[in-house]
């Protein structure tokens, strides 16, 4: 029985150590290869060769080691060799004995249960290519204007297949490098070469780029589900039916295992919604869901625990293994985030200190004289070099040579090199050891025919949807996320509380005698004031809130602004209209105003018209200035100077000065409303002369057009990062 069992486990061994050797041997092929493979593959097919193979090689092993606990070959994804001999399972623990991949990451509660497999569909393979890029930023004194470098002569290149990371300490110029080459800077202060399959950038090239910025910018009131839905249908080709789109989105939704929460509320400040870890996923399903040839990320697992980070991380690995190229820049990776990436760019205060194969970078600077003296993470101690802090790292000679010669400078308190005289070194290491190589590299052309590298070069933007389709999306995206706000307890609380003190203070009043058609004519003139000073202050804060995600959704190239404008304006006006019919509802009746449906509509008509007037005026002040403290006290005058020119304050208004009232919403409101009570009862009230209104509804018009026209120029002009 023994020499049975003996023979068994050498049999085990002697197959695992052949499908090793042949592993080794180039049996099976690697995962740059096989990426390499798919990038290149005619006709766009993203074959998967290294899970086909690794699984093939998996099933191999456990034919043949089922009574080994970890052999050779299960332990070779690691490049680790385990020999243990007679340690042997029960058959029923031997599934739970396979040995780690790639893809076995640890799941947490929030990501589902089920491993994510990325859509293999065709896309057009990108080679991303930059060379010597620098960047300045003028700074502009009270006296004197400044330059001052950003990025200082960058140069490296990212493959499809292949996720490049940028390493870097905070205001080395990751984001910037990142904006540059996702062509979100385009200024005259940028200088050197970044070329997408050998081509300069293209505005074809915003529906070929998916890019997720550092910060969450999410609607808060809409669903997971809905949030994917929308960006399907406004960013999807428009050779796609609805029902193709909508499709897209829940393949999406299971890739990224966000079916749990599909349904619940994206949430924010205010609101209680998903977490951390499942907004990532959705702001990264935002730009995956268009398919993108390059995919770009800024900091993807900032504020996320490891486990969380890893999937992220992952999710980018399955996402360049389909044939994209990723671009990522990482603040402080583990060492398991770490070996994910393909690629490497080290930056320390713009200077480049390393670029190539993220494997190799401890071999560099172990070669230029710098290693860690202590088992340490790889990013970490990355990290510390490009910080210039060299403790538990190992000095070259040269810097030796600097500290004992030297300087005061040049040395710190514990007989260290300084981090200026470190970092100093790097750079001069990697411009005469490694830059020229690369640069080298880069003159070689990408192998794809002319009539592939010509499809970026198309100056023509290309929209998912038409005009009135993006109109129509807009309008009920903007409608579900703002009902909430409008349809408050506290707004509504606000309104109707106000309308029953007004009731209760005029309760029945009568316009018979002189006095009380006085009192009816201030609780009118009330009524104009605040349905004008109401929306002013409400509209005021629509651009300036949205301005993040307008700036977001305009650079990808989303929807034209003249549908998001009249979708954003118009979505409001049926929300408009349910709170003042309410608080008519209660004063006019409370207040004994004159009875008579028609006169109750025209009342309703007249205060829908300030209402539209007034956030016209809101929106066009919110839009022009940008800023809410400024847009606030610009309001806060231009109300009260209408306010105060209204015709109910002051009487006679010196000629030189009365030109305002006729650019006031509240005086002319007023005069409607006088007109409708008091038409056939008498032809004065207060100095204000009754007449047929026509004037008074043409200026309302004017107003509720002119004012929003000031607000859409205004958008029109705002600086959006990447042009219109």
């Amino acid at each position: 029985m023994e020499n049975a069992s003996a023979s068994s486990l050498g049999l085990a061994r002697t197959k695992s150590d052949q499908v090793v050797e042949a592993a080794e041997g180039g049996g099976v092929l690697s995962r740059k290869s096989s990426r390499r493979m798919t990038a290149l593959s005619p006709g766009g097919k993203n074959t998967h060769i290294r899970k086909a193979r690794s699984a093939q090689l998996k099933v191999d092993v456990d034919e043949v080691s089922s009574g080994v606990a970890l052999s050779r070959a299960s332990s070779a994804s690691f490049g680790l060799s385990f020999s243990f001999t007679g340690f042997t399972l029960p058959p029923d623990e031997i599934a739970d004995s396979n040995p780690f991949s790639d893809h076995d990451i640890p799941e947490d509660i929030e990501a589902g249960t089920h491993q994510p497999k990325f859509q293999t569909e065709p896309t057009l393979p990108i080679y991303l290519k930059f060379t010597d890029v620098s960047y300045k930023v003028v700074i502009k004194g009270l006296t004197t204007t400044k330059e001052k470098d950003i990025l200082k002569g960058i140069t490296g290149s990212v493959h499809p297949g292949e996720v490049l990371a940028l390493m870097g300490p905070s205001g080395s110029g990751k984001t910037s490098l990142l904006n540059l080459l996702g062509g979100r800077l385009i200024q005259s202060t940028i200088g050197g070469s970044i070329t997408y399959n050998d081509q300069p950038y293209s505005k074809f090239l915003k529906s070929r780029i998916g890019f997720v910025t550092q910060d969450d910018v999410l609607f808060p009131h809409l669903t997971v589900k809905e949030t994917l839905t929308y960006a399907a249908r406004l960013r999807l080709p428009n050779t796609l039916t609805r029902e193709q789109k909508e499709k897209r989105a829940l393949d999406v939704i299971e890739e990224l295992g966000l079916d749990r929460c599909q349904d619940t509320m994206i949430g924010g400040s205010y609101v209680r919604g998903v977490s951390g870890g499942e907004r990532k996923r959705v702001c990264i399903g935002n730009e995956i869901i268009i398919n993108p040839s390059l995919v770009f990320l800024d900091e993807p697992t900032s504020g996320l625990d490891s486990t969380t980070a890893l999937r992220i991380v992952q999710m980018l690995h399955d996402t360049a293994e389909a044939g994209k190229t990723v671009v990522t820049t990482i603040h402080q990776p583990s060492s398991r985030l770490f070996h994910k990436f393909d690629k490497l760019i080290l930056l320390g205060k713009g200077s480049l200190l390393y670029f190539g194969k993220a494997s190799e970078a401890m071999d560099y600077f172990g070669f230029i004289g710098c290693a860690p003296l202590i088992a340490m993470n790889p990013a970490e101690f990355l990290l510390d070099l490009a910080n210039g802090n060299v403790n538990d790292i190992s000095v070259p000679s040269e810097l030796k040579d600097k500290v004992q010669v030297g300087s005061a400078e040049a040395e710190t308190s514990n007989g260290k090199p300084s981090a200026s005289v470190v970092q100093e070194y790097l750079v001069e290491a990697y411009d005469s050891r490694v830059a020229e190589i690369e640069k080298t590299k880069l003159m070689v052309p990408v192998p794809l025919d002319e009539e592939m590298k010509s499809k970026v070069c198309s100056s023509k933007r290309q929209w998912g949807a038409s005009w009135s389709e993006q109109f129509s999306i807009l309008f009920s995206r903007g409608f579900r996320e703002r009902r909430h706000d409008y349809f408050s307890w506290l707004r509504i609380t606000q309104v109707l509380s106000t309308a029953v003190i007004l009731g209760l203070l005029w309760w029945h009043s009568d316009a018979k005698t002189p006095k009380g058609l006085q009192d009816q004519a201030g609780l009118l003139f009330f009524i104009a004031v605040f349905w004008g000073f109401f929306p002013v202050f409400t509209a005021i804060f629509t651009f300036p809130q949205e301005r993040t995600m307008l700036t977001k959704e305009r650079t990808t190239d989303m929807y034209r602004l003249s549908a998001y404008f009249v979708a954003r304006t118009t979505s409001d006006l049926l929300l408009d209209l349910v709170l003042p019919v309410l608080f008519l509802l209660v004063v006019y009746f409370m207040a004994n105003l004159r009875l008579g449906s028609g006169r109750f509509f025209l009342s309703i008509l007249t205060v829908f018209l300030c209402i539209i007037a007034a956030q016209g005026l809101g929106l066009a002040i919110g839009a022009t200035l940008m800023d809410l403290k400024r847009a606030t006290t610009l309001a806060s005058v231009t109300v009260m100077t209408f306010m105060l020119a209204g015709g109910f304050f002051v009487k006679k208004v010196p000629i030189f000065i009365s030109w305002i009232r006729y650019l006031s919403f509240n005086y002319h409101t007023y005069k409607l409303l006088l007109k409708v009570q008091y038409e056939h009862i008498t032809p004065v009230i207060n100095g204000i002369r009754i007449d047929s209104g026509f004037t008074e509804v043409a200026a309302l018009i004017a107003m509720i057009f002119g004012y929003r026209l000031l607000a859409y120029v205004s958008l029109r002009r705002m600086k959006l990062q990447a042009g219109n």
